[in-house]
């Protein structure tokens, strides 16, 4: 199956690992607080992955001290921490192979033209900076522990401030050598079995446009999907079409139970009960029941859906933000969604390997906390 082997590349000195590391490029929005905060921070890896000159800013780091030129392959196995709960991965170099051989399983569909600046970045580079987040059904969990016996390489919790929910997630790593019996016991694990694409769609789509043999992936054995909620904005206004939906006043704005939504203006907020729930794997998730249910209503097409004069999109962590969008006027009204499982989630790309049309909805899926990225940096190979 997928075959990974250890990482060469590039690393934070732990000294700089703080300042260094980042979120992923595609949840920093332009002129946000947290690009501001980002672009104020010289040795930021922001700068390699959005920046104007990203090599420049590479070599940068590199003669700073910052960034530590590592070439004995090994493992990286990344903990995650916030409050009770934690998550534990690990990041490794991951064969890149065809979809058509059913190694690397896919939910979303890809666009050569999304992928143009992450082809630029890796070639002008020559390292894989952003990981692909896979999903596996192997015992990871087991060997990762293992790992977690000796004293971590890094050690750090993250603040970059309320526009990220990667603030306070408390961080630490260990080196595995690829060749000690942990790393060979990973490679085993991740050898037996296909993997899936939780995050990251277009930079495995962009691995296979440039002709790579490995990407940096960080794998782990379970995951946190939160709802991805909406603000919208119709074609036709929410009070002309308020009394036909069978809405029931509700409480507070909160994430709702399975097919059932709520909903939240400035005139008061409801819960919205899903019609006919169809058995099939994408007409029965919520979001694809909420653009055939209550879309329709409010004058928006499929097309809608990534226009954002209609809709901008929150992790069901945000909601007060999604409150004070609609609160200010920006948006008409905001809605909250339960979250996909893990389960419907595979099954659905499952169903892709029969079928390439099946696919998940746009925006229907947030796996938190992300990946930071910045804590390896992947010397590529053709």
């Amino acid at each position: 199956m997928v075959a990974t082997t250890g990482l060469v590349g590039l690393r934070p000195d732990p000294d700089a690992v703080l300042r260094v590391t980042a979120p992923p490029y595609d949840v920093i929005k332009e002129g946000s607080a947290l690009e501001a905060r980002l672009r104020a921070q010289a040795d930021s890896i922001y700068h390699v992955t959005l920046g104007p000159e990203p090599r420049a800013a590479l070599d940068r780091m590199v003669a700073s001290g910052a960034l530590v030129r590592d070439d004995e392959p090994a493992y990286y196995v990344y903990e995650q921490r916030w409050g009770d709960e934690v998550r534990t991965g690990v990041f490794v170099a991951a064969a890149v192979t065809d979809y058509a051989e059913r190694q690397v399983i896919r939910h979303e569909k890809t666009f050569d033209d999304k992928v143009k600046g992450r082809v630029a970045l890796a070639n002008a580079t020559e390292h894989t900076i952003g990981p692909v987040f896979l999903l596996t059904k192997g015992a990871l969990g087991e060997v990762l522990e293992r790992a977690k016996a000796g004293a971590p390489l890094y050690a750090f919790e993250s603040d970059f401030g309320s526009g990220s929910d990667l603030t306070g997630i408390a961080s630490r790593v260990w080196r595995v050598l690829e060749a000690s019996e942990v790393g060979a016991a990973i490679q085993a694990v991740l050898g037996g079995g296909p993997l899936y694409i939780a995050d990251g769609h277009h930079r495995y789509h962009a691995a296979l446009k440039n002709g790579l043999t490995h990407l940096l992936a960080y794998v782990t054995e379970g995951a946190r999907i939160l709802a991805y909620d909406r603000v919208v904005n119709g074609v036709v206004p929410f009070e002309q079409i308020r009394e036909r939906l069978d809405l029931t006043p509700a409480d507070a704005f909160t994430t709702p139970d399975k097919h059932a939504f709520c909903l939240y203006t400035k005139q008061g907020t409801w819960t919205l009960p899903a019609g006919k729930v169809p058995d099939d794997v994408v007409g029965r998730l919520d979001c694809s029941i909420l653009e055939r249910e209550l879309y329709p209503h409010l004058g928006l097409k499929h097309e809608h859906i990534v226009d954002p004069k209609h809709f901008d999109y929150y992790p069901e962590s945000a909601l007060d933000e999604m409150q004070a969008a609609v609160d200010a006027g920006a948006y008409e009204l905001a809605i909250a969604l339960h979250p996909v499982s893990i389960e419907e989630l595979m099954a659905v790309a499952d169903a892709g390997l029969e079928d390439s049309e099946v696919v998940m909805p746009e925006k229907s899926t947030f796996f938190s906390p992300k990946i930071l990225t910045g804590i390896f940096l992947y010397r590529h190979h053709r």
